[in-house]
Formats: C-alpha cells, sequence, structure tokens
C-alpha cells in the first residue's frame, strides 16, 4: 500500500479513484467492511482504491482539553491494518486549525473533484466533514449529481445487537472487557513498548517479568490478564499484570509480564502485548509465599485460556 503524505503528494494515476473517508482510529470491522468493499468495487472496475484519512485526530485539535485522548490504533498501526485490507493506497492530511475551516464545498470541489475526479466515495452512514460538519451524505449525494461521481453510504455495521464503533471499543477496553472490545476489532487489542528494568521482584518468586512503559494511554484497568506477546516476530504466552504491587506495600503503577514459554534477556527489546482476557483484579496478598502460590494459578490458568484462543 502507498502512503502518500498529504494531498499534493497524490500520484496523477489516482484521478478517478474509488475513495472513502474517516478517521478509522482501531480499524475495526466496520472499517474493515467498508475498506474491503472499497478495494474490492475499484479492482473490479479497473480503477484505484483510495482511503483519506487524519492526523492527528481532528477530535485532539478541535478539543484539546480531552485528555487523555484514548486512541485505539498508533498511525504506523492504522496503517499496516488498512493495508491489510487490500487499498491501493492511502492519504494522510495533516488536521490543524487551518485545515478545521476548510468547508464541504472546497473539499469536494477542490480535493475530490478537481484533483482527484473520482469514480465513486464510500462512507458510513453517520460520517460528516468540512468547516462545522456541514458535509454529510445528502451533501455528497447532491454533489455527485451535479459533478458526475457516486455515493454509497454503508448503514450500521453489526454485531450481534451491538453497533461496531471505535468509541463502544474504547469503553470496553477502559472497563477490562478485553473479549468484548476483540469481538467488535476483530482481533487483539493491543500494546506496545521497550523492555525495561524492573525490581526483580518477579524473578525472586521464580516468575520473571518483562517491564515495559506502554506507547499507548488506552490501557485497561488494573488486574491480571492472560495475554499473547509478539517478540521478534514470534508469539509467546504471557501472563499480564498492570498496577500496583499491595503486597511489598508498591502502589507504583507498572505494566509487566511474565512470558511462559520465553527463555532469555527482553531487556531492550520492543514487544507487543497483545490482551486477551481478564483473570482477576489485583489484590494484597499476607505475604510473599501466598502471592507465588496465586501467581502459580494465573499462570496455569493462563496457559488454558491462551491455549483455546491460539
Amino acid at each position: 500500500m502507498i502512503v502518500f503524505e498529504g494531498i499534493e503528494t497524490i500520484t496523477k494515476d489516482y484521478r478517478g479513484a474509488f475513495v472513502t473517508i474517516g478517521n478509522f482510529d482501531g480499524v475495526h470491522l466496520s472499517h474493515q467492511h467498508i475498506c474491503r468493499k472499497l478495494a474490492s468495487e475499484a479492482k473490479s472496475a479497473g480503477q484505484k482504491s483510495l482511503v483519506i484519512t487524519f492526523d492527528p485526530h481532528p477530535k485532539m485539535i478541535l478539543h484539546p482539553n480531552i485528555h487523555p485522548f484514548y486512541l485505539i490504533t498508533t498511525r504506523s498501526e492504522k496503517m499496516d491494518l488498512l493495508e491489510i485490507c487490500g487499498v491501493d493506497a492511502t492519504v494522510i492530511i495533516t488536521f490543524d486549525m487551518k485545515y478545521s475551516k476548510i468547508t464541504a464545498e472546497q473539499f469536494v470541489q477542490d480535493f475530490l473533484w478537481k484533483k482527484l475526479a473520482i469514480t465513486k466515495i464510500i462512507i458510513g452512514h453517520d460520517y460528516t466533514f468540512g468547516q462545522a460538519r456541514q458535509g454529510n451524505d445528502a451533501y455528497l449525494k447532491a454533489q455527485g449529481r451535479k459533478l458526475g461521481f457516486s455515493v454509497e453510504v454503508i448503514q450500521a455495521f453489526k454485531i450481534g445487537d451491538e453497533i461496531v464503533s471505535s468509541t463502544l471499543i474504547r469503553n470496553y477496553i477502559l472497563a477490562g472487557d478485553i473479549q468484548a472490545a476483540t469481538r467488535l476489532l476483530g482481533r487483539y487489542y493491543n500494546a506496545v513498548g521497550t523492555v525495561g528494568s524492573g525490581a526483580g521482584r518477579g524473578a525472586s518468586l521464580g516468575y520473571p517479568t518483562a517491564n515495559i512503559e506502554p506507547e499507548k494511554e488506552l490501557l485497561p484497568p488494573p488486574g491480571i490478564y492472560a495475554a499473547f506477546v509478539e517478540v521478534n516476530g514470534h508469539q509467546y504466552m504471557g501472563a499480564l499484570n498492570i498496577g500496583a504491587k499491595p503486597t511489598f506495600e508498591d502502589y507504583t503503577s507498572t505494566f509487566e509480564v511474565f512470558l511462559l514459554d520465553y527463555a532469555g534477556d527482553l531487556r531492550g527489546k520492543k514487544i507487543s502485548v497483545l490482551f486477551v482476557e481478564k483473570l482477576r483484579d489485583i489484590v494484597k496478598f499476607d505475604g510473599p509465599e501466598s502471592l507465588k502460590r496465586q501467581i502459580a494459578a494465573d499462570v496455569e490458568k493462563t496457559k488454558e485460556i491462551l491455549k483455546q484462543n491460539k
């Protein structure tokens, strides 16, 4: 997949493209449905498929008071996931206050038509664009009839009774309902970080852990989790601890994972933790031996869960 950094870099062979537009945070099942449909229809018509997205997320600029802003995917993760959908290219538009003042008419006339002469645009049922959200499906359809491109609106994408959305997925992750988030994402939610040095308590108990500082702000609440861990392209089983160490009177929050089937020094390596299921809340034990027995039980439970999900 080609990534264009800005509108001005799009090459001429993308005139006549099939396009979609959105933030696509998470590239969840609804996003995947739209992007795969886009890629398939464009290919059948002998045209290019182009995803139009923004960086940073528009709400981060328009509502700077929101902090932390819980993004599901990093920019690089989003590009990788869009590529898996089969689209030919993505254009990343830098969103700032100046860009936020572009009207829906300017966006359609100057970009979609004069720059791209699009053949078709596919959007979600609730997508709006342009200054003050002036652009919507009705506006696009009117412009399409006038200029000569077609518009397809994708209705709400549901899994069971739930409408798949980035907001709902964020809420599930923040609540610790990892399985619900997985169901809507179509994959495990992950957090990436570089392994640093810890206090060594896990090793003293017979369960050495890799301590990382996650790159994402969006994390499940404190607790013990079953997780897969990716290291250098290989996947291992892990028991993850997020939070404090009340048994040792240590109330600083850490993010550390014990790899059940890995031997070696992970310090300095970048690893990805894929959340599978929450096992339990963090509790204070009456001493290291009690904690050690509970960790052994957690590890066995982790094995059971991950073998079922591998």
